[in-house]
């Protein structure tokens, strides 16, 4: 029986609280890289936006999932939403040139809040996820998630790039705080019961014993480091905005065209796992999927012409799209009930703190290196990158998914 048949209307809002939130942060995402490179036209400058992102984050993710575990799933979820749309009004403020002093340390300090509200998204989606569907149904609602947050990714870049190309950067952070408003009420509306809160120990304990988890598990932390170091060194998208400005020579709408490429193909591939979930030689599939990712963006990296560069993106969506599905299964079947808000936070520090340090990675490559040799650099990290979790973690790389059950 297909999935769509058996989903619960608490799952529906939960779909609906994700891709809310995603078009929410990647339409602030676009807009914020074009504004800072309009007002700089420095590549390094698109990489201290991540490292503005990635300081608070860090510092929060460990106490979120804490926080998650022991205490509401859906109210932390709330507060995140309420946290990104303070962030896209201030960026309004910003963009219509409100406050007073450099408009560049606002827009640093503004996603600062970001860092803070992403801090605690992953956790309670992961929880809430687990509260609401049973363990059979798991690899498929994975997918399903997968595809939903991949559509975000689609249409938050095109819809942040069109709104800025046809009206302005403060009417698409605007939009972006719309959004997150309505993502809070989604997850106001489930009516969920959740389990009484975790016995409280101490909170340095409970973190450390959900590190102890992850560390001690060859699969789970096989999973997260590979995807780790892949998308550190061979995420390209936050250099778009030099690729647009310097060689391509698009406006806004391109950029948007750009950074939704890659979830096409994410989401096709989502659809495609929905209806044929992968069961055999999951392990190698991971690590297919994440070398075919380098290949795609030293691809990339060398091509002059706008649309096959955005081909290139799509077929490196495609790759990541299996990367995410079978990440997030591994995930959800491997950790226990009691540990999910924590081990979700250290996959969001694993995977999400990766895509903001590889981005000041990157723009510190770009600076020293030049824009091409440094996705070139990226990309041939990636692949020794994937031969050395192959080498080093054989329970992953031998991996069937039924061995979790």
């Amino acid at each position: 029986m297909p999935i769509f048949t058996q989903l619960n209307s608490s799952f529906l809002k939960l779909l609906a609280f994700r891709i809310l939130i995603v078009l929410a942060y990647q339409i602030i995402a676009t807009v914020v890289g074009w504004h800072i490179y309009e007002l700089t036209h420095e590549p390094l400058s698109l990489g201290l936006v991540g490292l503005a992102e990635v300081i608070p984050y860090f510092c929060c993710a460990l106490f979120a999932g804490y926080a998650v575990d022991h205490h509401s799933r859906r109210l932390f979820g709330v507060f995140a939403c309420l946290m990104l749309l303070l962030n896209a009004l201030t960026l309004a403020a910003v963009g219509a040139g409100w406050p007073v002093g450099n408009p560049a340390l606002w827009i640093y300090g503004s996603i600062a809040i970001t860092g803070v509200a992403r801090a605690f998204i992953s956790p309670s989606y992961s929880a809430l996820f687990a509260l609401i569907l049973p363990r059979h149904q798991y690899a498929r609602a994975s997918g399903i998630g997968s595809s939903v947050f991949q559509f975000g990714l689609v249409i938050g870049p095109a819809l942040g790039g069109m709104l800025v190309g046809w009206s302005s950067k403060s009417v698409a952070y605007c939009v972006a705080a719309g959004l997150c408003l309505c993502a809070a009420l989604a997850l106001l509306s489930l009516r969920i019961k959740e389990p009484p809160p975790a016995v409280s120990a101490p909170i340095l304990t409970s973190i450390a014993e959900g590190l102890r988890f992850v560390f001690s598990n060859q699969v789970v932390f096989g999973a997260q480091s590979l995807d780790m170091f892949a998308v550190l060194f061979g995420g390209a998208v936050a250099m778009l905005p030099a690729f647009i400005h310097d060689i391509y020579h698009y406006g806004p709408e391109g950029l948007g065209v750009l950074r939704a490429a890659p979830a096409v193909g994410a989401v096709l591939t989502g659809l495609f796992l929905t209806r044929y979930p992968i069961n055999l030689h999951a392990g190698r599939w991971l690590l297919g999927a994440v070398a075919g990712f380098g290949c795609c963006m030293i691809v990339f990296a060398l091509s002059t012409d706008f649309w096959f560069a955005g081909l290139l993106l799509i077929l490196s969506g495609v790759c990541d799209g299996v990367s995410v599905v079978m990440r997030s299964t591994i995930l959800q079947l491997a950790t226990p009930d009691s540990m999910r808000g924590r081990v979700s936070a250290i996959n969001g520090i694993f995977i999400g703190s990766s895509n903001e340090l590889g981005a000041f990675e990157s723009g510190m490559a770009a600076h020293y290196m030049g824009l091409v040799p440094s996705v070139i650099f990226g990309g041939t990290m990636t692949l020794v990158v994937v031969a050395a979790t192959a080498k080093l973690a054989p329970k992953l790389r031998q991996l069937q998914l039924h061995q979790l059950n």
